[in-house]
């Protein structure tokens, strides 16, 4: 599989649900992956809707469409968000912003969204404050089932309540399309139980495997 990857030019990755396939973790490995573990959690359906406005305070969450001017931001947040890890405030701020928002028009990554968005097969949400992503995630519907994917905040912005209230913005129009399902896998476990305080709950481990760095 990973030699049909490469021949195809698409990352070498795997995703899968330890409690299921818990041979997989050690073939991925020998082959000279690493596998990472991250909280798989789902929706608990009886859980209420969050309050979008009084978690996220003076900063507006919005739906994203695909012709907003702030699509570019909400795309390129999560990357930088990722690239330091974890929930306490980091380094990268608006100047880093404006260099991943280059990269991400440059490779493709926007003209791509726009696409899925029309579709309706991703939905984009983001916390804007003076015309600048903050926090932003996305969603992914299909067939009554709808994955949180993405979600992150910008380094410097941390701290705020803004992650989870871009993910309660995206549980919230999961609901409206009819989603009974709405699941997504936690960075770490600290991040996990910002998304508990949401009514989300672990059901599993979700590993992913890549090549080592």
């Amino acid at each position: 599989m990973r030699a049909r990857q490469r021949e195809l030019g698409i990352p070498e990755s795997f995703e899968w649900v330890a409690e299921t396939t818990p041979a997989l973790r050690a073939a991925a490995e020998e082959s000279g992956l690493a596998v990472h573990e991250h909280p798989l959690m789902v929706l608990d359906p009886g859980a209420p809707a969050a309050d979008v406005d009084g978690v996220s305070g003076k900063v507006p969450v919005r739906i994203v469409g695909a012709d907003d001017p702030i699509l570019p931001g909400a795309l390129a947040v999560p990357h930088l968000a990722f690239a330091e890890p974890g929930t306490q405030v980091g380094l990268a701020g608006t100047p880093q912003l404006t260099e991943a928002i280059d990269a991400c028009v440059a490779d493709g990554s926007v003209e791509r969204a726009v696409v899925r968005v029309r579709a309706g097969l991703t939905v984009v949400a983001a916390a804007v404050e003076h015309g600048s992503v903050l926090s932003a995630g996305q969603h992914q519907p299909l067939a009554g089932v709808s994955e949180i994917v993405g979600v992150g905040t910008l380094p410097a912005a941390r701290r705020r309540g803004l992650a989870r209230a871009v993910t309660a913005a995206l549980v919230a129009d999961a609901r409206s399309r009819g989603a009974a399902t709405v699941f997504l896998s936690a960075g770490d476990d600290d991040v996990a139980r910002v998304y508990a305080r949401l009514g989300f709950r672990r059901v599993g481990t979700a590993l992913i495997a890549e090549p080592a760095e």
